[in-house]
């Protein structure tokens, strides 16, 4: 059954090896030569909403392709036909490799047409927060991952790679044979239409996102990853250092001189036989990894099996949607083995704030929840706000009383970077704040961080002896990779915490928090949760001795 953007371009069978120059030992189905002719006599006699429709429904990158004016419908559907392209990664391919100027109707100056049109396409497509893809691609990893033909499933490109925003959503499954995984993929709830569909690629929308799906060999399977991963740098550095070994890096494996693949299947002998350690999708952006490779420098990146405690969450007592019940249950369930409840301070913009009163309430009911939990170390803490002149939102005698005090600022009341910076300042150097929470208070992707000099702000936290936040908030992923790497070089300690407001998503958040740090460089030696509720307990007494 073919969709309307199908039948615009037609093909129902083309190979999705990522590099779309040998298409592998699948070669593409032959489009019914009436098929153009009707839509463009359609198009001519008024049918022009019917095709803008179809059009519509092509894979975003098709789309955007044929409205940058650089193919015509016939051209268009000739390319995706002949080569299988469906994504930006498939026609940068076909173009490095001239590919186009051999297709029917196509020359050069085509060819040099779509090349041009390529580094403007994404620019059109809004970018959508890490938070949203990663609980978007979720389900869809979930099924493929449970379909017993699909050897392995991943996400790729910025994605994978866990930048703060993605630029579109693919992901990749080893499959031999991919028709169970395609059709179950096909029959979630959650897809809303079908965009593309053929031997070996699947091409959804759901929810207002598009999701791509390649199914290469098993023995290609690793070569693409690695090059739909990326960053396009870090691909063409592998590449030269190949090139040198005298192999070919190509997106369905490495090569020998004679043409025997020397690797494919999994990245991690590609780098290998590069003479590298297998360098982590966070880190793949320059050259900055391949030569810490090469050198032997490369960092041991923090992990989840790392992480022994979550220090920043909310309950029902302030903004959060589950109890601190629900949220010390999920916790054990997850095998920590201490968390801190932070709920907001009174003068916090949050929905609701953990008043006075509340605090000596929440107090006995977390005394309760010891007894009734005690494998799991529940420190009692409070995420409270920096007040324009400086000052902590809740009174010393308060603040002494609990486990862990956390001092964020949540607005920059109108304030320049050195009002900002003095807030920070005075906080910093209040004996009972042990960390500053998401410091730059960016918003994504809606608002950027605060304008602060931040080496100063690090110079601060080694001086006071304060812990620095990376937040696994979606909206917030800060310090963001940049400034958590600038962070741990002027010799601060990070703390990686979830900032969870419900009991479902502690997890998750939890992995952003981690993907943000692992893109700063960040090895479980420079994070406070990674040591044991002993140490935490000591960094809070040593800053309190002050």
């Amino acid at each position: 059954m073919f969709t309307r953007a199908a039948a615009l371009v037609h093909t129902h069978r083309v190979d999705s090896d990522a590099d779309l120059g040998p298409l592998l030992d699948h070669p593409p189905s032959t489009a019914d030569p009436d098929v153009l002719y009707r839509l463009r006599q359609m198009y001519d006699t008024g049918g022009w909403v019917l095709v803008e429709s179809a059009i519509a429904d092509l894979p975003a990158d098709l789309r955007w392709l044929y409205e940058s004016g650089a193919v015509t419908l016939e051209q268009l559907a000739t390319l995706h036909r002949e080569i299988g392209a469906t994504s930006v990664a498939d026609l940068h391919a076909a173009v490095q490799r001239h590919l186009l100027r051999g297709l029917p109707g196509f020359d050069e100056g085509i060819e040099r047409a779509v090349a041009a049109a390529l580094p403007a396409l994404r620019v059109r497509i809004p970018r959508i927060p890490l938070g949203r893809a990663t609980t978007t691609a979720e389900p869809l990893l979930s099924v493929l991952k449970e379909t017993p033909d699909v050897d392995w499933a991943a996400a790729t490109g910025s994605l994978r790679r866990g930048q703060d925003t993605v630029g579109d959503i693919e992901l990749i499954a080893a499959a031999a044979d991919p028709a169970p995984a395609i059709d179950a993929l096909a029959q979630m709830d959650q897809v809303v239409r079908t965009l593309h569909r053929s031997e070996r690629r699947l091409y959804v929308r759901l929810d207002r996102v598009q999701v791509g799906v390649r199914f290469p060999e098993p023995r290609a399977a690793g070569a693409q990853l690695l090059h739909l991963t990326g960053a396009a740098d870090h691909v063409a550095a592998l590449r030269a250092i190949a090139e040198g070994d005298g192999y070919r890096l190509e997106p369905n494996g490495l090569f020998a001189a004679d043409g025997t693949q020397r690797a494919g299947a999994r990245e991690e002998e590609i780098y290998d036989a590069l003479g590298l350690p297998f360098i982590p999708p966070e880190i793949r952006e320059g050259t900055a990894a391949i030569d810490a490779g090469l050198r032997g420098t490369l960092p041991a990146l923090i992990s989840r099996a790392d992480i022994r405690g979550d220090l920043h969450m909310h309950s029902t007592w302030s903004d959060g949607r589950d109890t601190v019940e629900a949220m010390v249950a999920m916790c054990q369930s997850l095998g920590y083995e201490y968390i801190a409840i932070t709920d907001h301070s009174p003068s916090s913009a949050a929905s609701r704030t953990l008043s006075l009163d509340g605090v000596k309430h929440q107090a006995d009911e977390i005394a309760h929840l010891r007894e009734q939990f005690p494998g799991l170390v529940i420190l009692h803490g409070c995420e409270v706000d920096i007040l324009p002149d400086g000052r902590l939102d809740l009174p010393d005698r308060v603040l002494e009383q609990l486990d862990l005090v956390l001092a964020s600022l949540h607005d920059a009341a109108g304030h320049s970077r050195d009002q900002l910076m003095r807030r920070y300042m005075l906080a910093m150097r209040h004996p009972l704040v042990t960390l500053i929470t998401h410091p730059s208070n960016r918003l994504v992707p809606y608002r950027g961080g605060y304008d602060l000099d931040y080496d100063r702000l690090f110079e601060l936290a080694v001086e006071t002896g304060t812990i620095l936040e990376i937040d696994g908030a979606p909206s917030h992923l800060d310090l963001d990779g940049v400034l958590a790497r600038r962070a741990i070089e002027a010799g601060a300690t990070l703390a990686i915490n979830s900032d969870c407001h419900r009991a479902d998503a502690l997890d998750r958040q939890m992995h952003l928090g981690l993907t943000t740090a692992r893109r700063g460089w960040v090895e479980p030696r420079h994070v406070l949760n990674t040591r044991p509720v002993e140490a935490v307990r000591e960094v809070v007494a040593r800053k309190r001795a002050m």
